[in-house]
């Protein structure tokens, strides 16, 4: 893990964001503003000395070395506050973000839930509803198939391994054992399978279905723990202007919970893979930027498709892969610190570009009518060059020094 992180910072380092085309174009323009106002002032002064500094008071350096540095210290910070940013260029797509979308389960929770509940059906017990739940998902990697696992462990219930095993994301499993067919999942995935499902009502726990043999057993409540930052990191970007929206696979009831906890601004349920994806194409078109960040399978067709796609650290390596920033730690807080680096990269950038082009511009003018010497002119180029990459500087990580002892 440790040599993947570095080596995506490596990638990262070397990848150029658009900005930096960007200053190499107006550094290329600066130049050939300069050479054409040295010929313009010498055709109409035929004054030597203004002509040469002319030519020593503009300068490009300052955007043309700043840019990179500043992006390359951005992506360094980020780094040490725990957030693996694959790209200059996603560096500059994260700091025209406007829209966070949430995924819940391991992005906003623990991504450990427990069991709450067993509700029976038809008559069957716990026992007897753990043991075809524990069957199915034994090969499943979904943070609640951890809790029925685990329940499963409480029980004593001898594991068993299922024939066959298929996983429709975010519906559920459905596997054969011995030639029965067990499925667990959502009120979907029943209802696809021609089973009635009574209609159980819980805003405080997701519900998952569990059915044997065309027969329904049960449903087992389950409830996860939000993660302590979530709440202020949520209501951090909230500050920052950003619209944030909750997006999960959970009935509608429970997504809606989670979101008046947490005060994001929209909460949205009973979403399968698919459909985050449309909500952030949906998005995308109305022309919103759009980052989302999520740490499951089936969080990776809306990563790739937004923005900026970003995965907890703790997720699945699907979700890594299709991510564009990796939050090392799945802290919520240090993707609202790379959100303000990345803010921050953007409005040092614009300074030096803001900056290079009034000094210039008035170093030429002044340059121009006689009032600057070479000497004096080439003073203003290097003090304002070197302004400039100092003002890129500061994004860069600074050591924690060493502690001194009396």
């Amino acid at each position: 893990m440790f040599g993947k992180i570095i080596e995506a910072v490596e990638h990262a380092e070397k990848s150029r964001a658009p900005i930096q085309k960007t200053a190499d174009r107006l550094a290329g323009y600066l130049v050939y503003f300069a050479l054409g106002a040295a010929i313009l002032t010498f055709i109409i002064t035929h004054n030597i000395r203004s002509t040469i500094s002319v030519v020593i008071v503009a300068g490009a350096c300052g955007i043309a070395a700043g840019t990179p540095l500043a992006i390359l210290g951005a992506i360094g910070r980020a780094a040490r506050q725990g957030a693996i940013v694959k790209g200059g260029l996603y560096l500059e797509a994260l700091a025209s973000v406007d829209t966070v979308l949430l995924d819940k389960t391991g992005t906003l929770t623990f991504g450990t839930p427990q069991i709450r509940e067993v509700v029976s059906a038809n008559g069957f017990t716990e026992r007897q509803i753990i043991a075809a739940a524990s069957i199915a998902e034994r090969k499943s990697e979904h943070p609640l198939a951890k809790a029925v696992m685990a329940r499963a462990s409480e029980l004593a219930i001898p594991s068993a391994e299922p024939d066959d095993f298929s996983y429709a994301p975010g519906n559920g499993v459905r596997v054969t054992h011995r030639g029965e067919e067990i499925l667990v999942g959502s009120r979907a995935l029943l209802t696809q399978h021609a089973m009635a499902v009574p209609i159980n009502s819980t805003d405080a726990a997701s519900e998952i279905y569990v059915a044997r043999s065309g027969q329904l057993l049960g449903s087992i409540r389950i409830a996860d723990v939000l993660r302590p930052e979530a709440k202020s990191a949520v209501e951090a970007m909230r500050e920052m202007g950003l619209k944030t929206v909750l997006l999960s696979g959970d009935a509608q009831g429970v997504t809606s919970s989670v979101g008046r906890d947490l005060g994001v601004d929209e909460a949205v349920g009973d979403l399968l893979p698919e459909q985050k994806a449309k909500w952030v194409n949906d998005l995308r078109s109305n022309n919103r930027k759009v980052a989302m960040v999520g740490d499951g399978i089936n969080d990776a067709p809306a990563l790739v498709e937004a923005n900026v796609g970003i995965a907890m650290g703790s997720g699945t390596d699907v979700a890594r892969e299709s991510a564009d920033v990796i939050l090392i730690g799945s802290d919520l807080s240090k993707l609202v610190e790379t959100l303000r680096v990345a803010r921050r990269c953007r409005g040092i950038i614009m300074q030096n570009f803001v900056g290079t082009l009034v000094v210039d511009s008035v170093g030429v003018g002044i340059a121009a009518f006689g009032f600057l010497n070479p000497l004096l002119a080439a003073f203003i180029h290097v003090t304002s060059e070197l302004a400039f990459i100092l003002n890129s500087t500061r994004l860069l990580p600074r050591s924690s020094g060493a502690k001194h002892h009396i």
